[in-house]
């Protein structure tokens, strides 16, 4: 037979031992592993070996097999390895390069969306008192004193307040309570002036009485009005004031004035 036939059987002989290399090479270690067993028991086997140079001759046949079969098992399974690999890379590679040309694109930066807060802030503040003056009868006029101290209240106010990346833009009042009232204080004022003390009767002239002004009642031991009918012994004719005790019963009516006709 040519050359170029013994090269085409080869080929095809080739292509199954590829194929089916896994196979043989599990076949092959398997009957190396039981004639290891043989040879190292003397027991028969399921191989049933007549002769120990038999289990020898087998194997060391199934041991060349076995390496011939399982190297071109790793050959081609590394075959299929470094092509899965290759095209891994190469696939990595166009990701890669498409990332790159996406990178290179130019982008506008977004942008950043106001972050927007609502709070609440409760705030104190004092109230402060009323001040009144209340006049009073039983003070002297000009004396001032306070009769009711004053108290000062509070009010709490609650705001709403409004944040947009953390600065205030807005304040609203929610409500407005006065939690403690004020107490007025009230001043007491002096409205009472005394009388002036009575302006003492003019000086009588020697002889006159006391007790009666504006004409002269004479001193005696009974005076009466010349007017009447009286008996004296003294007789006062006119008409006086009485300013002090009507000693002699002139003002018989009382209003003050001594024998007033």
């Amino acid at each position: 037979m040519p050359v170029w036939a013994w090269i085409l059987i080869g080929v095809v002989l080739l292509v199954p031992a590829i194929l089916l290399s896994p196979f043989v090479a599990a076949v092959a270690l398997a009957i190396v592993v039981t004639g290891v067993v043989a040879l190292a028991k003397g027991t028969p086997t399921w191989l049933r070996f007549r002769s120990r140079k038999a289990a020898a001759g087998v194997t060391a046949v199934a041991a060349a097999a076995f390496l011939v079969f399982g190297g071109v098992s790793a050959a081609a399974q590394a075959g299929r390895t470094d092509s899965g690999v290759t095209a891994a890379r190469f696939t990595d590679s166009e990701s890669s390069s498409g990332s790159d040309e996406v990178a290179k694109e130019p982008s506008s930066s977004p942008t950043p969306t106001p972050v927007t807060t609502v709070a609440e802030e409760v705030i104190t503040e004092p109230v402060a008192f009323e001040e009144s003056t209340l006049e009073d009868a039983t003070m002297a006029e000009g004396e001032t004193k306070i009769t009711t101290i004053g108290k000062v209240g509070e009010r709490t106010l609650t705001y709403r307040i409004t944040l947009v990346d953390g600065e205030e833009t807005k304040r609203e009042i929610v409500s407005d309570v006065v939690t403690t009232e004020p107490i007025s204080q009230v001043t007491s004022v002096g409205t009472y002036v005394a009388p002036p003390p009575p302006s003492p009767p003019p000086a009588q002239p020697a002889g006159c009485d006391s007790n009666y002004a504006d004409a002269c009642v004479p001193v005696a031991s009974d005076v009466d009005c010349a007017s009447g009918s009286g008996n004296g012994p003294a007789y006062f004719d006119g008409v006086a004031r009485v300013v002090g005790v009507d000693i002699y019963d002139l003002d018989r009516n009382g209003d003050g004035f001594a024998c007033e006709p």
